[in-house]
């Protein structure tokens, strides 16, 4: 047994749970109902991917893009059109903020749509959103065990934020997914420095070509923290304290031996120029070095010295519990339980400080940050995610008295929400004040009751009795149905109340052909649903677009209603986006108005 600990405790090792032979009287009842339970966990997994696909694809092109997912799908359907696809433009005016490999993903999925659609701009984010939740199953089941791995990657897609990036345009869940494939990789090769170094390096360099260079940053970090913690604080503190200098970065080099190697030097070359590339070849094709100004503005300016996104240092303190409803109750009692578990198994212990080093370690490199948004610490999620698993799925015995406490804390907070959330059927006129009284009334109030009928009856079968597996199931339906009714009924139904595409489809009849007569002013038009082949002219001053008018055949001028009085030009309005009662004064201004001009 002495032997055994001291092997476990090697530099760098993680055992898979249950690799061991069952100790047991009856050895056949023991690898039986180890091989029951591995079946279980098994199809377990396939369910959750396959409510996952439902959740992430249905109706994904149901509803009309939004705020950002213009710049994938404009981006995107320009490409098409030049057949240039190392040069970024939107309306033709050069958009290199992100690198090229999202866009080139969102050309790949018109082959399946058939065109540049909606479907077509989320797809990519829908299939890593899928991808990701696969790999934090293998990820757990490396780490602990299968079935732990199914309700962590339960949990994450069904995390409100994570499956509403997974159906929107973006390169957030791409960047998730590719994080994770790194840390699958690291777990799965730990043991000694092999060629495992080289897939390493490419999926983190594939992934830096979604957003940036997060795709090397948080693996990088996750593991080397990991490296220098993963026998325990204590252990490092004494190691980097005591003895010659020379000794302690033997040490550190020893423990991080999965980057001090000799094939890392074959790797990183290799990575560099699968990640430099396209930047090279947008350099060749163009002479221009924007891209690779990106990299630095978008990488290393805004995380030193933002231009923008200054939000105060403690935004995710907060802001992760809404990023990952319902499952946030939870997330109390399971960071009490990660940091109070020490009587675990050797084994156990090096999986639990792996999971908190990438919980905390994802969360200090966005803290520190000086550019902060709320959604950019998607990457925590995962490791949240298995943290609130375990809470389900570790025995009773296991679980302090604090963590017990904040799991019914939680329980209880989460159901008195959802039954409280039953007031949405009701009538905004009773439950509202004016102007917002006059909201319409709840898309399919019907299947809506159906989902919260359903959900109120497994919360009840999860309190009689009270059972953590039962709390479990009863959220995990309720997140799931009401996240269904959400995205794949309400939402889409919202179009409705949206004028982007139907201005600029009339905005296309009303030019009846005739593109060139169309221009902007002060604003960016709705190019993607104008769908012209040509770029609109923008300006931005009344006397650049007086002497347009004077040069070319300008009849039409797309603008924001606030600029209409800066227009001072003879106009009158031909089209305009609608404002409805609810709108706030500031949605009224930015609507857009398609002015015909008076000559």
């Amino acid at each position: 047994m002495t032997r055994v600990l001291a092997e476990n405790s090697k530099p760098g090792l993680i055992q898979r749970a249950g690799s061991n032979p069952p100790e047991t009287v009856g050895g056949q009842t023991a690898v039986a109902e180890q091989n029951e339970s591995g079946l279980r966990g098994r199809w377990g997994a396939a369910v959750v991917l396959l409510l996952t696909a439902i959740l992430y694809l249905v109706r994904l092109g149901a509803r009309t893009l939004w705020a950002s997912e213009f710049r994938w799908a404009e981006i995107a359907r320009e490409m098409l059109l030049s057949h240039d696809y190392f040069w970024p433009t939107i309306n033709r005016r050069v958009y290199f903020d992100k690198p090229l490999g999202s866009y080139w993903l969102v050309l790949a999925s018109t082959w399946i749509t058939g065109g540049m659609d909606e479907a077509a701009t989320r797809i990519p984010s829908a299939t890593a959103g899928v991808l990701a939740v696969a790999l934090l199953m293998l990820l757990v089941r490396r780490l602990y065990d299968l079935r732990t791995g199914a309700a962590a990657g339960f949990i994450l897609a069904t995390s409100f934020s994570f499956a509403f990036w997974a159906r929107s345009a973006s390169a957030d869940i791409e960047t998730v997914a590719g994080e994770l494939a790194a840390l699958v990789i690291f777990t799965e090769n730990e043991n000694g420095a092999g060629w495992w170094v080289v897939p390493l390096w490419f999926v983190m360099a594939l992934t830096s070509l979604m957003k940036g260079l997060l795709g090397f940053a948080l693996p990088l970090l996750v593991i080397g923290v990991y490296s220098c913690v993963g026998g325990g604080w204590l252990e490092l503190k004494r190691r980097l304290d005591h003895g010659p200098l020379g000794s302690r970065i033997h040490w550190l080099i020893e423990r991080n031996r999965w980057f001090f190697n000799w094939r890392t030097a074959i790797a990183v070359p290799l990575a560099g120029i699968l990640y430099f590339a396209p930047f090279a070849m947008s350099y060749a094709g163009t002479g221009s070095a924007r891209g690779m100004y990106m990299v630095y503005r978008e990488n290393i300016e805004r995380y030193f010295d933002p231009f923008d996104h200054r939000a105060p240092i403690y935004l995710y303190f907060y802001t992760i519990f809404g990023l990952m409803a319902p499952w946030s109750a939870f997330l109390p009692a399971a960071l009490v339980h990660a940091h109070t578990r020490a009587e675990a198994a050797t084994t156990e212990l090096r999986s639990n400080r792996f999971v908190l080093a990438f919980f905390w370690t994802t969360f200090a490199f966005f803290t520190f940050s000086g550019s902060r948004r709320s959604y950019y610490i998607l990457p925590i999620l995962p490791a949240a995610s298995i943290l609130v698993a375990r809470v389900f799925v570790v025995t009773q015995k296991e679980l302090t008295e604090s963590s017990r406490f904040l799991l019914k804390v939680g329980c209880g907070a989460l159901f008195s929400v959802l039954a409280l959330s039953a007031v949405v059927l009701l009538p905004p006129r009773l439950l509202l004040p004016m102007p917002y009284s006059l909201l319409p009334m709840l898309p399919q109030p019907g299947i809506f009751a159906a989902c919260w009928i359903l959900s109120m009856g497994t919360a009840a079968y999860a309190f009689i009795p009270y059972s953590r597996r039962r709390v479990l199931l009863a959220v995990s339906v309720a997140s799931y149905l009401i996240l269904s009714y959400l995205f794949i009924l309400a939402i889409p139904a919202g179009d409705k109340w949206r004028g982007e595409k139907p201005f600029a489809e009339a905005t296309r009849r009303l030019i009846d052909g005739h593109p060139a007569e169309l221009a902007s002013f002060k604003t960016q038009p709705p190019v993607f649903y104008l769908g012209l082949t040509e770029p609109v002219p923008e300006y931005d001053s009344v006397a650049e677009l007086e002497s347009a008018i004077r040069h070319s055949r300008i009849k039409w001028v797309i603008l924001r209603r606030r600029d209409i009085p800066a227009l001072n030009l003879p106009a009158h309005e031909a089209a305009f986006e609608p404002s409805y009662a609810w709108d706030s004064r500031e949605h009224r201004l930015n609507a857009l108005v398609l002015m015909r001009l008076e000559h």
